[in-house]
């Protein structure tokens, strides 16, 4: 193709997405696993395998130069308005115990069955020149992500956000997930030691500078501005603008760090006052555009580097250890620390299936790693893999866990009761 391919490009993405997340829906799945099997199906596994001269003249990769920018604005947009949200849910300050003990364990666990997977897996599929410990740590932090928006959705569609399960699972959702991006923050520091000690005390150093800042400073000054330009919840046009701005500048220091664009994106929308009339806003004028258009670009450009030689030799019993890692540490992290909480067997193994939904989470770690060179193509396949597979179970699992079981007498348990005094 002589000219830019990105209308045509956007077409396809979009439709492609939009019919599998209707699919999926109708089904009783979130949206989302439909737009990342969108990525699947448009990349060399499925359009590339089925039409190879058209899929190499779509997605040529000298045309992705405009979408890779598009995939990039959406990423930023959705991960600022993710850490917007990151607040614990009505009510459930009291239940901080049980929530830290979800959390934690359902961190750990997978993090320490990432690190068991791990010499099994780096002879064959690391890239060349990464080395065993960043492979090994970025394989750790990639099992303990949760997905804190899909798992909202999930608890949502089910009318159970406010039962004792929905509110222990998101409060638990809440501490992995700051957890997990904190951990995960280290790591791609770590991965900077390739480039001298000198690199990692800067980014380290730095890190800590740019959280000081957002919470000392640029946290009270925008709420002093909102406070006098949105003293109702909704920012004007150049309001939201100043937001945006500060949304691209946290993103780019993050990114000069060494680390990535969303880590800045998300450390400045945790930062924002806990506002819910604010947080409509920005779902409302930011999250929607980013999840209907810019997102689904994001899943594309996943897919397209997704390799059917994941699945070639070792590669069925490597993703067999990464789906064994990832499901067994947050199902039964997510179980004990239920269980340690007093709650009793069909409730804990229900907030252990939600802690084991990824979701869309996962692809953007994915998508760190394989940016920073520490995993290839065909770890980042079964990664996928992973994340849409793990999604899926949750809701199956929730529902047959709490069949027949009343709402409002999911018993919370004894520690629950001490946490409320």
């Amino acid at each position: 193709m002589s000219h830019s391919p990105l209308l045509l490009q956007l077409i396809v993405i979009l439709g492609t997405a939009r019919v599998l997340a209707l699919l999926l829906r109708y089904l009783g799945q979130p949206a989302v696993i439909g737009e990342m099997l969108a990525g699947i199906m448009l990349g060399p596994i499925v359009f590339g395998a089925l039409a190879q001269e058209l899929h190499a003249a779509l997605f040529a990769r000298e045309s992705l130069g405009a979408l890779t920018g598009l995939s990039q604005l959406g990423l930023v947009i959705f991960m600022f308005v993710v850490g917007a949200e990151m607040r614990m849910p009505t009510g459930v300050r009291t239940q901080m115990i049980a929530a830290t003990r979800v959390g934690v364990l359902t961190v750990v666990l997978p993090m320490l069955l990432g690190l068991a997977i791990s010499p099994m897996l780096h002879p064959r599929f690391a890239p060349d020149g990464v080395s065993y410990w960043p492979f090994a740590l970025f394989m750790a932090a990639s099992m303990a992500i949760t997905a804190f928006p899909v798992m909202a959705r999930i608890l949502k569609d089910t009318h159970m956000t406010h039962t004792p399960v929905g509110q222990l699972s998101l409060a638990s959702a809440a501490v992995t997930d700051v957890l997990a991006w904190v951990i995960l923050a280290l790591v791609v520091a770590l991965i900077s030691l390739d480039h001298g000690w000198v690199g990692f005390g800067r980014t380290v150093i730095g890190l800590v500078v740019v959280v000081g800042l957002a919470f000392g400073v640029v946290r009270p000054l925008i709420s002093r501005v909102l406070q006098r330009h949105a003293s109702d919840g909704k920012p004007d046009g150049m309001v939201l603008a100043l937001l945006l701005v500060i949304t691209f500048v946290f993103a780019a220091v993050t990114q000069w760090l060494q680390l990535h664009a969303v880590f800045g994106a998300f450390l400045f929308g945790a930062c924002l006052p806990r506002d819910d009339r604010l947080l409509h806003t920005l779902v409302e004028r930011l999250e929607y555009m980013a999840i209907v258009v810019l997102m689904p670009v994001f899943f594309a450009l996943a897919g397209l580097n997704t390799t059917p030689d994941a699945f070639g030799g070792t590669g069925f019993g490597a993703l067999g250890l990464i789906l064994g890692a990832a499901i067994i540490g947050k199902i039964v992290g997510g179980l004990a620390g239920a269980r340690w909480s007093g709650m009793d067997w069909h409730s804990s193994m229900a907030v252990g299936s939600m802690m084991n939904a990824r979701g869309l989470m996962e692809l953007i770690v994915m998508k760190i790693g394989l940016d920073v060179g520490v995993i290839g193509k065909e770890i980042f396949t079964m990664l996928m893999v992973m994340a849409i597979l793990t999604t899926v179970m949750s809701t199956p699992l929730l529902m047959a866990f709490m069949r027949g079981r009343h709402p409002g007498k999911h018993a919370a348990g004894a520690a629950l009761g001490e946490s409320r005094q």
